[in-house]
Parts: C-alpha cells; structure tokens; sequence
C-alpha cells in the first residue's frame, strides 16, 4: 500500500495550520462561519481543481494547439472573473445572497458533473503527400506517450535538424520519410463534437454559477458581526485561510486523479467538492442568523411576467445566460472585443468623475490613486495567473518532477518512485511512500505557502502597523510587482547557470521558489487591493470602482492567456515535438515577464514617495470598519466611507 508523498505533506501542513484556525473558529467566533468557512472551501476547492487541469484537458484531450488552449483558458478565466458584477448587483437589490449562493452553487455542481463527460478524445492525422498517417496517443501528463503510426506500426518522433518532424527507427522503404522538412505535411486534429459541446456547455454553467455565488457568500460573513465587533477582522483572515485550504487539496487531489487516473477522476472530484459545499451552505441556513435573506421579500414574490414572479425571472434568465456564455466562451475575439469595449467606457467614466463629480482635490487624489492601484492589479495578475496555463505546461514539458533523486529508506520507510524502485531492485512491501509528483499537483504549492506564510505577514503588518512603519499601499503594490517578476527571473538565471539536464528539464526547486515568490508577492499586492478602493472612492461610486476592480481581474486573465499562447510550441497528439524548443520559447517569455514585472514594480516603489499623501488619512483606522480579505483581494463585502476631508 501507497501514499502519495504529496498529499503526506498536505496532511502534515493541514494539521500544523487548521487545529488552531478550527479552535479560534469554535471558540470565539459567531457559528455561521463555520458554515461558511466550509462552503467556500469546497466551492474554492472546485474552482481550483479544475483549473490545475484544465489545460492539460485542452492540450491532451481535445489536442488544442498551445495558442488555442491559452485563449480558450483566458476567455474561460475572464468571464469567471466578469459574471459576479452582474450576480453581486442581483443579489443587493433583489434575491438577496443567501438565494443567490444557494442558485449559484446548483449551476456549479450541473457544470462540474458534466465536466466528467469527457466523450471521445480527439486524433490527429498527419498528411504527407496525400497520404494520411494516425497519430496515437496514450496517457497523460508526463505518462504521455505519443507516436506515428506508419506501415501499421508506431514509432516515435522528434524534432529534425533545421526544423520539421524526424520519425526514430523507422525502416528504409517505409511509405514515409524519416525526416519530414517543414511545411512538406500537415497536422488535422479530429474532436468529438458533442464531447466538445458539452465541455463548453459544462464551462458555462460553472461561470454562470460562479457569477452567482463568488461576490455574495463573503459579504454574509461580514454580516455575522456588528459594525464595530473586534473580532472582524479576524474571521475575514480565518475564512480566507479556508479559501486557501481549498485550493491546496484541489491542486493535490484533483491534480492527482486528473492525470494518473483520468480526467473524469479529476473533474468528478472538484464536483463532488462543490455539491459536498451545497450541502453544508443549505444544512447550516439556521446558523447564520438570518443574514443574506432578500432586502425586500414582497417585490421578489410578485408576479411581473403572467404567473413567473419576480425571484424565478431572475433564475430563469440565469439559465438562458448560459446560452450567451457558452456563444462567448467560444469566440476568445469577442470576449477581447467586449472587455476592450468595457475598459474605455470606464476610464472615460472614472475620468468624468475625477474631473466633473468629486468636488475637493483630496477626493479627486483619493480616486487617482484608486485608479493607480487598478492598474497595477493589472499587471500583477496578468503575471500571476500564468499559473494556470504557461506555468502548468512548463512545469509537465520542462521540469523534473520527480522529488527523490533515488529510491531511499527513512526512518525504515521506503521512499521513491514506481521507476526509481524498479531501477533500485526494490520491491515495497507493506506502506511505502510514493515520491510521484504530477505538474498539476505542482498548483498546490501557491496555496500551500499561503497557508504558510499568511499568518507570518499578518503578524509582520501589525508590528509595523505599530511602529508606524507600515508601507502605504502604492509601496505595497510595487514590491508585489518586483516579488511576482522576480519569480520568473529566477528560472530563468537557474537556466542560465547550467541547471538544465540533458532532456531539457530543470530541477523542481527552481519552480518552487518562483512559487514562493509569487506567494509572497501576493500577500504584499492582493489583500490590500479591493480593501483601498473601497476606502478610496466617492461613496456615490464605490459599487461602480468595484465592478472596474473586478473588469480589470478579468483584463488580466484574457491578456495572461494571449501572453501564454505566445509562449506556447508546436506538439503533434498533445505531445512537444522539440523539448528543447519549448524550453527556449518558455524561457524567452519568462524572461520579458519577469524584467516587466520588475520595472514595473520599481516604478511603483518610486512613486510610491510622490503619491502617498493621496489617500489623505483614508487608511486611518478610525475612518474604515476595516477589510474583508477574501479570494486573493477579489472581492470585499466592506464599503467603507472615508471621511472626507
């Protein structure tokens, strides 16, 4: 019997870290938020294990070229991060956000179940000289293996020298070359088109759900304290870390199963974790004290078209929505057209108000800074959130991931790879730990430094917050920024010091220290952001500057899946034709990402000393009730109301 070396290291982690979050939760906190705390998980949980897969899904099933994959990512990710404007207003101003969690959730868990339909996976056909030759492909991940079948036997390929395809071993007199020049063939890819249907009919009700559910379920955990209630703050922190637990054991879980056992295995599972957080939402409806019930029960139960009330309208419409996304999430130049379209229209608007609306300069200070601060979330997540597919793929091309370099004995246990063990001569008996790691596991490592890290920088905040050495927010954001881009620097200097093998992989470590920094950069940037915009904007348009800090997270995931499809490289069935290709294209990019991210950030810092009188006293602790933390900065149930000045 075998236990994955990942998921022993998450149960170490887990239990270090959530005896004493469940032990504050119980003792000193309103009991609505464990239900909450719980339901957020296993939606988070959901969330991110389809995330860590869904490229690969792309890459390996439906053999979607790297460029197709990254937009078709970007306009999944986009809309994830768009529909929760029109949710949040839905749920404020008629079906309240009990209702709309409750709907929300029932979309996610259809979407995610469909999800587990994979259908048939795709082929390709190579042609050469009017002949076509089948490509086949078998398992995934780094258990892929790919060749040509020709005279009706399978052999491998590679790169050719000066570019083109080289098919090893293959026999003099074969119907096909050995070495096929570029441009002399080309590759046709065949998918199932009610498997590809009812995968982008499975997206869109996850978005549609997320739209529904992702704004509203934070803003009923500031409803469990009063105005004022010290404990505040606290608990924002502990369900944050219940985001963040989500996330980890997805990657791990999910990332695990998707790829050794199947991608239903994987999908299933981050479905069985969103119905599993249905359940836990509806079961404790009596803890949470009849907060996020609807603002005005009467209006939603009247009828306004025949017998259809108002309440079921808004369902109804939820449903047909879905139709509009599934059209959208398809068009990756619609859904650029569409945030194009949105992010002129409001920086026309926040101008207008800049210049037109506020009427003393410190609220025209206030609101140039917010629109400061937008514009490095930006940046940071269009670099962060390459995560999920430039990153994902690098890690499954590029990187060793083996964790042991030998089969080993510690502490009388067998520790090693199925291979390593084979190769050692060992055959395990009883428990032994398998050192396998999946490039989609590697996910977990963001999530699992949150939970590392967080509780350190909260603390370090506070001391400084003492001191009144605390960073103003736009120095925040710019070591953020420098954090995020030297990650990918740091790949690239390993590489440059001679840290590539021979199969033009590099060791795991490197790719974890980008991880850290990226962790780190995050606890700089995200849970400031949406706190400071609330406290910096006019009263009159604080929901406004909302919906724009949510169109610019959706502005970074499209542009940070059109800046993954640059990065990406030719593959025949899902497999990279030239590893080391791939490696100089991934490192190029890395490269640009990280000096921008650095330059940036330094340009922050700088002024950082020429702004940071903006906020005129908005971060006082007497003129705000103080932050939601949430899902990385996304969202924040607190609309602060400075006073002005």
């Amino acid at each position: 019997m075998s236990l994955n070396i990942v998921i022993l290291a998450g149960l170490v982690i887990t239990l270090l870290t959530a005896v004493p979050v469940m032990t504050q939760i119980l003792r000193h906190h309103p009991k609505g938020l464990i239900i909450l705390f719980f339901a957020e998980m296993w939606e988070r949980f959901s969330y991110y294990g389809m995330r860590g897969i869904l490229i690969f899904y792309l890459t390996q099933h439906f053999l979607f070229d790297d460029a197709t994959a990254g937009a078709t990512y970007g306009s999944y990710t986009s809309l994830v991060y768009l529909l929760p404007l029109v949710g949040g207003i839905l749920a404020d101003r008629y079906i309240g956000t009990r209702k709309a969690i409750v709907f929300g959730a029932i979309l996610l868990v259809a979407g995610h179940g469909m999800m587990g339909y994979e259908g048939r996976a795709a082929t390709e056909t190579l042609t050469y000289a009017g002949a076509e030759y089948q490509v086949v492909g078998e398992g995934r991940g780094a258990a892929r293996e790919v060749g040509i079948m020709v005279d009706g036997q399978r052999y491998a390929f590679g790169p050719a020298e000066g570019g083109g395809l080289a098919l090893t071993d293959l026999p003099a007199g074969s119907s096909l070359p050995a070495v096929l020049e570029p441009g002399s063939y080309q590759m046709q890819a065949d998918q199932d088109p009610i498997g590809k249907n009812v995968f982008f009919l499975a997206l869109s009700l996850i978005i549609m759900g997320v739209g529904f559910l992702k704004p509203n379920i934070s803003t009923i955990v500031g409803q469990l304290y009063p105005q004022g209630d010290p404990r505040r703050d606290s608990g924002f922190t502990l369900y944050y870390y219940g985001i963040n637990l989500g996330a980890f054991w997805a990657a791990v879980l999910c990332g695990l199963l998707g790829q050794t056992v199947g991608w239903w295995a994987g999908f299933g599972l981050a479905g069985v974790g969103m119905l599993a957080g249905l359940i836990v939402f509806v079961l404790g409806k009596p803890l949470l004290q009849g907060n996020g019930e609807p603002p005005n029960p009467e209006l939603i139960k009247r009828p306004v078209l025949g017998p259809i009330n108002r309440e079921w309208l808004i369902y109804i419409c939820g449903f047909l929505g879905v139709a509009v996304v599934w059209f959208m999430v398809q068009r990756n130049a619609l859904v650029g057209t569409v945030l194009g379209i949105s992010t002129v229209l409001s920086l026309a608007a926040i101008l207008w108000v800049i210049a037109f609306v506020c009427k003393t300069w410190v609220q025209r200070q206030r609101m140039m800074l917010a629109l400061v601060l937008i514009f490095g979330a930006v940046v940071f997540f269009t670099l962060f959130e390459q995560a999920g597919t430039s990153l994902n793929l690098f890690a499954d091309r590029n990187v060793d991931l083996t964790i042991t370099p030998v089969a080993m004995q510690f502490l009388g246990m067998t520790i090693g790879t199925p291979d390593q063990l084979a190769a050692a001569g060992i055959t395990p008996t009883g428990f032994w730990i398998d050192a396998t790691i999946t490039a989609a596991q590697v996910q977990s490592f963001n999530a699992g430094f949150i939970l590392i890290f967080a509780p350190i920088f909260a603390a370090l905040w506070a001391w400084l917050a003492s001191k009144n050495l605390d960073p103003n927010p736009t120095m925040k954001f710019g070591l953020g920024l420098v954090q995020v881009g030297l990650g990918f620097l740091v790949v690239v200097w390993a590489a440059g010091s001679g840290m590539v093998s021979s199969a033009f992989q590099m060791p795991l470590i490197i790719l974890a220290l980008l991880y850290m920094l990226h962790t780190t950069g995050e606890l700089f940037l995200s849970p400031v952001g949406l706190s400071e915009i609330t406290k910096l904007s006019l009263p009159s348009v604080v929901s406004f500057m909302m919906a724009v800090w949510f169109l610019a997270s959706s502005i970074a995931q499209f542009v940070g899946g059109q800046i993954a499809g640059l990065m990406g490289t030719e593959t025949v069935g899902g497999q990279v034709l030239d590893p080391a290709g791939a490696l100089a294209t991934s490192l190029d990019g890395f490269s640009k990402l990280g000096w921008w991210g650095v330059g940036i950030g330094v340009a922050f810092i700088l002024i950082s000393f020429l702004i940071k009188g903006w906020s005129h006293g908005a971060n006082n602790r007497d003129n705000h009730p103080g932050p939601d933390l949430t899902d990385r900065g996304q969202q924040d149930a607190s609309i602060a109301r400075p006073d002005e000045v």
